[in-house]
Formats: C-alpha cells, structure tokens, sequence
C-alpha cells in the first residue's frame, strides 16, 4: 500500500520493512506563496523557486514580445512593423524597439531570462539602437 504521510521535524530516515519494500522518511512543509504551494526545507529556508513562479519582468515581457513580432514578419502573418502596432495597438516606435531586443547576444539574453542585469538598466537602455557586434552590446551594459 502506498502512502504519503507529511512529517514536519525529525530527521530523515529510511525504515526497510520484513517483505523489502523501503520506507523513506523525509521532514518537509508546504507553505502557501502567492497562491502557489511551495517545499520549506527542513532548516526552515524556503526551496529553490521555479522559473514559473514569479511574473515575469518588464524586460523578459518585451523580449518575449519582440521575438514573437519578430515571427510575425518573417512568416508573413504580418507585412510590417506598422501593421503589427496597429494590430495590437501600440506605437510604431515601441514595435522597433522590442524587434530590436531579438538582436541581441545570447549571454545578455539570459541575463535578461534570469533576472540578472544590473538594476540601473532599463527597458530603454538595452532597445534603443543596440550595436549590432555583441562585443559592444556587452560593453555599452557595463557603462
């Protein structure tokens, strides 16, 4: 018979019973955050965060935005940047600049994707104009 039985202090243990099943004994809490169920560890600090459960950031949204406009024109579904603002109903400029995150090297993409630029960074600093050579893209994030 299986069973899951939730212990909240103690050590782990391992209990082998007299027919060889293995009973695993682990000390866990779950806790509420945000809506979501989340593992406490047995020393009380909270389990490693999923990528899924926080919102995403300002810049992670736009990147994701540019990538999918950046779709939309070279598959055809739209035939310009003006028709993909009027689409959904923003500005022309903003279209190019989230197009323009698309260019960007791979390492500052996943410093945008884990949270790990500097916070003196903005939306605006990275979209406007980036260089095309990654080098200086890398350079111009460190000013």
């Amino acid at each position: 018979m299986n069973e899951v039985r939730i212990h909240k202090t103690g050590a782990p243990e391992v209990i082998q019973s007299s027919d060889g099943l293995l009973t695993l004994s682990v000390p866990i809490q779950f806790k509420r955050r945000a809506g979501r169920k989340q593992v406490t560890l047995p020393s009380g600090e909270p389990g490693k965060p999923r990528p899924w459960d926080s919102a995403a950031t300002a810049l992670q949204l736009a990147l994701a935005r540019g990538h999918r406009w950046l779709r939309m024109l070279e598959s055809g579904e739209a035939k310009s940047m003006r028709e993909i603002a009027a689409l959904e109903g923003v500005d022309n400029s903003y279209v190019s600049r989230m197009v323009n995150l698309t260019t960007l090297a791979p390492d500052i993409v996943d410093a945008i994707l884990l949270n790990e630029l500097p916070d003196h960074l903005t939306l605006f600093d990275i979209a406007v104009d980036p260089p095309a050579l990654w080098e200086e893209q890398r350079e111009r994030l460190v000013r």
